[in-house]
């Protein structure tokens, strides 16, 4: 019988909870991917931070932040316009965490080689905790580069960005210690086509614009300013808009209501108005895409970075539960085609977090090298579309892991398949990714070269490997109807520098399971169907949480 005298019969054959433990050190992909990839300088960091993750209290904080989203506060009592966003405390604490962390800014401000992968890591690692809090965190580092071009901005505002004492106060700048940032950029009638915009930016005669419009959707109305583009008599453009004015006042943008997303709860996402809401010139005018582009471009590193954190999550809750669970007499790890199942999500995983902290060094050295800023340029989308478009897939299947168990919100799997599908949404959709893989390969003739060399740099080590490298270059050698074919191209891009990475930096067993079933041909398409020949337990028990 149960000790518990509430409980009217034993609860047995139950895993424990997945907490206590430490998301870096108890991630081998990870932590060895973070040292190859140039952060083994902040190993020790990113095991304390995992290890704060991995807190049941933190856990816990993430649950409840997921359970009470936020809530619009129009007005106040006497009925003085609010256009305030309340945040259950969880919300904050969570925030607390990541900006203490510095994930918002510190590449920017402890500038350093392999800062960007040190701070992948630990986007990695937060995304499977409590992935709402990433968004204004990414748009707030984002948004770093294009605020430097304006030394007015850099001079007020950057100092308050690289603040890691996370402000939940709605005041003017010069009140807080720090300020996060966001952007507006689709609307109703454009989408992903923001040259439709028809918001109006007027020159007020004293270097600043009046903006009159929309935005469908405004990301993170709490932040303290936003990138906006806006059509102003030169063209459109990007607007730095404050919640408040340079005299303190508030800005006239007015919140209609927050989305009803069916996932990403914790997060706010709203549409607003711009009732002659006062913004500044960011960049030049009538060159408001290339500006908020580059926001755009580490907003896009970071959603392959939660992807791949995820779906990490996933996979570590799935092997958690597959390692402890007993079906018809053994652990669910030992039945022959669980462990093909769970060791085919290890390698998606694994795989998805090389490409991910991969392109992550590219951001770290693409400033000073060449050939890694057209790494950079050609993949920084086709590795966004890559990873988003696999990973909501691979947490499906480990949802199935779990059986019922994984079908309720009482625990994480819950969020994490309500959340996987943003990021493959966000900031483009897979067509607009695969599109923009085109346009860096017609722009840049060094691009498809420089990825090329790269593949080939693991030639020899598999004939099937060398064999996807000859079929990747058949497939660019042949351009007719290649936008027709362009989510083909991209995906076999992926897979053969996934290949070539995991040949160079993982155990035999995870480079010789992906090559056999990404690149030999013998993939049966949904996980689980590993080819004979394959450790699968090897695989396994790399990628069980903690071991």
């Amino acid at each position: 019988m149960s000790a518990n005298p509430f409980e009217t019969h034993e609860v047995f054959n139950q895993p424990p909870p997945l907490e206590g433990h430490d998301l870096f050190a108890g991630d081998r992909a990870l932590s060895d991917a973070a040292r190859r990839f140039g952060a083994d300088w902040a190993a020790e960091d990113l095991s304390a931070y995992g290890r704060r993750l991995g807190a049941p209290e933190t856990i816990e904080a993430g649950r409840l932040a997921h359970k009470f989203p936020p809530q619009f506060q129009p007005f106040d009592r006497f009925g003085h316009r609010r256009d305030e966003i309340e945040f259950h405390p969880a919300w904050h604490q969570i925030m607390d965490l990541i900006i203490g962390q510095g994930l918002h800014s510190a590449p920017w401000a402890e500038p350093r080689d392999g800062a960007h992968v040190a701070r992948g890591a630990a986007y990695i690692m937060h995304a499977q905790i409590e992935p709402g809090s990433q968004c204004p965190t990414t748009m707030t580092y984002g948004s770093v580069p294009a605020i430097r071009r304006d030394a007015t901005l850099a001079k007020d505002w950057l100092p308050k960005i690289y603040d890691r004492r996370y402000d939940k106060r709605s005041a003017p700048m010069p009140e807080k210690t720090s300020v996060l940032i966001g952007m507006g950029m689709t609307e109703k009638q454009g989408g992903s086509d923001v040259r439709a915009n028809t918001t109006r930016a007027e020159p007020d005669g004293t270097g600043g614009f009046i903006i009159t419009g929309h935005k469908w959707f405004f990301s993170a109305p709490q932040c303290d300013a936003h990138l906006v583009l806006a059509q102003a008599p030169g063209g459109l453009s990007c607007f730095f808009v404050p919640r408040f004015k340079p005299d303190g006042t508030r800005n006239a943008i007015r919140v209609q209501r927050l989305k009803d997303k069916v996932g990403n709860k914790s997060n706010a996402s709203s549409e607003v108005e711009f009732q002659g809401a006062w913004g500044r010139l960011l960049g030049e005018e009538g060159r408001g895409v290339p500006t908020i582009i580059e926001m755009g471009t580490y907003t896009r590193l970071d959603c392959a970075l939660g992807s791949a954190g995820q779906l990490r999550g996933a996979v570590a809750q799935a092997l958690h539960h597959a390692y402890h669970r007993r079906a018809f007499q053994r652990h669910l790890i030992d039945q022959p085609l669980m462990t093909n199942v769970v060791a085919d999500l290890a390698l998606e995983s694994e795989a998805a977090t090389i490409l991910a902290l991969r392109l992550a060094r590219a951001f770290d050295r693409a400033d000073s090298d060449p050939a890694e800023a057209a790494f950079r340029r050609l993949c920084t989308p086709a590795v966004k579309y890559w990873v988003c478009k696999r990973a909501p897939m691979a947490v499906v299947e480990a949802m199935e892991v779990l059986g019922g168990n994984g079908y309720v919100d009482e625990g994480p799997m819950g969020m994490l398949y309500k959340e996987i599908p943003l990021n493959s949404i966000w900031e483009g959709s897979g067509n607009v990714m695969c599109l923009d893989v085109l346009r860096a390969l017609m722009k840049s003739s060094d691009a498809l070269d420089v990825l090329l060399q790269e593949i080939e740099s693991a030639s020899g080590a598999d004939k099937r490997l060398d064999a996807a490298i000859a079929g990747l270059k058949a497939e660019f050698a042949d351009v007719q109807d290649i936008e027709t074919r362009a989510r083909r191209v991209v995906e076999r891009m992926m897979l053969t520098l996934q290949g070539a990475l995991l040949v160079q930096g993982s155990p035999t067993a995870v480079a010789e399971g992906f090559i056999a079933s990404r690149l030999a041909g013998d993939w049966g398409h949904a996980f689980g169907t590993l080819p004979k020949g394959i450790d699968l337990r090897a695989i396994a028990d790399r990628a069980r949480p903690g071991a």
